[in-house]
């Protein structure tokens, strides 16, 4: 059998306790003299972003802020952060928190410079060739979450506010030029965002390890990225003071979005449509969904979860991991249904076309279809 992968791997990352006083030199190895940090609403004023701008005026670099981002962000949001960008004379973005901040403070970066819409370059084949490459600001990323690893990605994902379809955008110069992972910034996470936050991260290495596509790298990083959750997100989620079992998530959402270069899957294909129309959390959304993708997927799957439980600390092979994963989200207070969440399968007839076209899709180890993927909204939800 003739083996062929295209492969890419992350960015220099500066990994661990305090690094975040580093970032006047990660500025100057990315060439900023400007900086715009953009974040969400609720973390604009909080300690964290407070210092971190603290940090950044003191040396010379301005405290300009952005903070007009939805939990799950629009294009509305990114028009009004380029306004800011090109009003303040900006050269560089400093994307700073969850998913949310650093998604939004990516595409900032990579729309300031263009002239055509941002839905001109969804992931969807070459669509990335369109946009002015030398126009894509420098990007620095700070995460203070531990789940969806948007600072070592080439993408973003973006809700269409008119459709309420969560489209992604990819540019290969998307990709920060330094980040800065300081398990430290993640401490004052209230237990549901930790919870939330590192499920997401263990979705995406439970996706990529089950995708079938030929990328052995991501699969061993994917696999311990598994093994760090479990060991780790407990003790996280009951002690947020717990610094080595911040800095082993925080070091997990990283490996999960490394990992997922080999395919995501039903989990995400249900879970976009689902944040777009309801606004749901994502990652606690994943985890729902989770269970249900894992009874579908079974066939195809159960034969690599049996050699990879004992590794990553669960009994009984796939069957074993399988009951292992709702008795991972009772242990975190997830819901059981999305119902509980906002949800309703009043809008499955919007909800089943969307997670059908959704770029997900075509990592499921089993075939998504109309009937398949009508099933799981309504297991799930």
């Amino acid at each position: 059998m003739k083996i062929v992968g295209n492969w890419s791997y992350p960015t220099a990352v500066k990994f661990g306790a305090g690094r975040i006083k580093e970032l006047p030199a990660a500025l100057a190895q990315a060439g900023i003299t400007r900086p715009l940090l953009v974040t969400d609403r609720g973390l604009a004023d909080m300690a964290i972003t407070q210092s971190t701008l603290d940090i950044l005026e003191e040396s010379g670099f301005g405290r300009a802020i952005f903070a007009d981002v939805d939990p799950n962000p629009t294009e509305v949001n990114l028009a009004k952060g380029v306004e800011v960008y090109k009003a303040g004379g900006h050269d560089g973005v400093i994307a700073f928190g969850g998913g949310s901040g650093l998604d939004l403070g990516k595409m900032v970066a990579f729309m300031a410079g263009q002239t055509r819409p941002i839905w001109d370059f969804e992931d969807v084949g070459d669509w990335w060739t369109r946009a002015d490459a030398d126009a894509i600001a420098p990007i620095i990323a700070v995460p203070t979450t531990a789940g969806t690893g948007s600072e070592v990605g080439r993408a973003s994902v973006i809700t269409n506010s008119v459709t309420h379809v969560k489209k992604i955008i990819f540019h290969p110069k998307v990709l920060p030029t330094v980040v800065i992972a300081d398990p430290e910034l993640t401490m004052g996470m209230p237990k549901f965002i930790t919870a939330g936050t590192g499920l997401d991260a263990f979705a995406h290495c439970v996706e990529a390890f089950s995708s079938p596509f030929y990328h052995p790298m991501s699969q061993g990083i994917a696999l311990e990225g598994m093994r760090l959750v479990i060991e780790n997100l407990p003790k996280a989620y009951n002690d947020g003071t717990d610094l080595e079992a911040r800095s082993n998530m925080m070091a997990a959402a990283a490996m999960g979005a490394v990992a997922f270069q080999k395919g995501l899957g039903a989990i995400h294909a249900l879970s976009h449509p689902i944040g777009a129309v309801f606004n749901t959390h994502h990652g606690t959304t994943n985890a729902v969904c989770m269970p249900a993708v894992l009874e579908l997927n079974a066939s195809a799957i159960a034969d690599r979860f049996d050699r990879a439980a004992s590794y990553i600390g669960v009994d009984g092979g796939f069957d074993g991991f399988r009951s292992f994963v709702q008795d991972f989200n009772d242990s975190f207070a997830i819901p059981r249904k999305l119902s509980e969440m906002g949800a309703s399968l009043d809008k499955i007839d919007e909800l089943v076309p969307a997670a059908l076209a959704d770029p997900s899709c075509g990592g499921n180890p089993i075939e998504l279809t109309e009937s398949n993927v009508r099933a799981l909204f309504e297991a799930v939800i």
